[in-house]
């Protein structure tokens, strides 16, 4: 019932397909809000988005912090392009982070943080990719990282996920790479939680409507994705319990 990994892992045809489905899920916008939270703590100078997408995140991160510019890297050609018609401000380059990096003047240690959201989870070397963001980061520079945590469905296979993390296999992971980690923490509870095990028990079926369907989304999906939105800002996002994680961390040393 689920894709092979090649299939999974098309993002040209991913962004092009969901990509408005991906900006109506209410999960999105609680990750938005999370890494938003900490983006206006740090202020940082320039900002890198690592693994880009579509450039919803981008666009949060131009409206909340404006003048702060914006690097993108993204794999897919798709991506990029809906994301610099999203933000014409920003730059979004086309780059596979899972093989080394030499960053072209002027992005040589050129951000003062970085996000990396919903990214490690589709990778087979997550750890690699972690390494090869580090030449565009300033040393000291902060990272963000949001993963999944909790079971996996059906459906996230489906979307090419290899693996969900617990806040100690993050934070092994991260310091594994090379970086100094400040905070893991989980969030989303209670509803997050509760949205989750939704996706688990009906990952089949989702599957299914998601093959017949493709982007089109039912009123009554609209109206779960609507009521969602709703609860999460109830969640409680520093009781360690919520299955999203979120991660702070400093890239150590520099070239």
């Amino acid at each position: 019932m689920t894709r092979p990994a090649a299939a999974a892992d098309d993002w040209d045809r991913h962004w092009q397909d969901f990509h408005e489905a991906a900006r109506l899920n209410p999960a999105q916008d609680m990750r938005r809000r999370l890494l938003l939270h900490e983006l206006r703590r740090c202020a940082p100078a320039r900002l890198l988005d690592v693994g880009s997408g579509s450039g919803e995140l981008a666009r949060a991160v131009a409206a909340a912090l404006p003048g702060v510019p914006i690097l993108g890297l993204e794999g897919s050609a798709a991506g990029v392009a809906l994301a610099r018609e999203k933000v014409p401000a920003a730059v979004f380059l086309q780059r596979d982070l899972r093989e080394a990096q030499r960053p072209e003047e002027p992005y040589r240690e050129w951000a003062a943080a970085a996000v990396c959201s919903e990214v490690l989870e589709h990778v087979d070397e997550p750890r690699a990719l972690l390494r090869n963001v580090a030449p565009y980061l300033a040393p000291g520079a902060r990272l963000l990282v949001t993963v999944p945590g909790g079971p996996m469905s059906a459906y996230d296979r489906h979307l090419g996920h290899r693996r969900h993390f617990t806040r100690s296999s993050l934070r092994e992971l991260i310091e594994a790479a090379g970086y100094g980690v400040e905070a893991v923490r989980g969030a989303g509870f209670p509803f997050f939680n509760l949205y989750r095990l939704v996706v688990v028990a009906r990952g089949r079926r989702l599957v299914a409507d998601a093959d017949q369907t493709g982007a089109a989304m039912p009123w009554t999906g609209r109206a779960v994705m609507r009521l969602f939105g709703l609860l999460f800002r109830l969640n409680f996002d520093r009781t360690g319990l919520g299955w999203q994680l979120l991660a702070i961390a400093r890239r150590t040393g520099g070239s």
